[in-house]
């Protein structure tokens, strides 16, 4: 990776801080709070270095596009709250491979995306 930045230690931050998948646009407005100067094309950048020395991963998500988390986390699922838009990680994995492909088939991976409302979510509708 190239030298260390102070944008890049922030973004590093953003994601040390929230320990979740984040949008780019949530990495911007959180990393802006840390480093003003902060801009979009600076996170794609640094994001892109991350993800190559392998501190961050991509998610492929089907409806809010690319997500980023980081890459020391053991596999697992995660859940998208459709009222608050936030991504959720659920642990652990229940998906058996082997038993899920076709003979002869081998899957190399997969991603998990359960669909609802978040329990805070819920609290507050429920206060309505």
């Amino acid at each position: 990776m190239k030298r260390k930045t102070v944008q890049r230690d922030a973004i590093q931050g953003v994601f040390l801080k929230k320990n979740r998948p984040l949008k780019v646009d949530e990495i911007l407005e959180i990393g802006r709070s840390m480093v003003e100067s902060l801009n979009q094309a600076t996170v794609y950048r640094n994001l892109k270095l991350l993800v190559e020395s392998g501190w961050l991963r991509t998610i492929h998500h089907p409806y809010a596009g690319t997500l980023y988390e980081r890459a020391e986390k053991a596999h697992h699922y995660h859940f998208h709250c459709r009222s608050c838009d936030r991504i959720f990680e659920l642990p652990g994995c229940a998906l058996d491979k082997r038993q899920s492909t076709p003979p002869g088939f081998l899957a190399e991976g997969h991603e998990v995306f359960l669909f609802g409302v978040c329990s805070s979510c819920r609290a507050v509708a429920a206060k309505r």
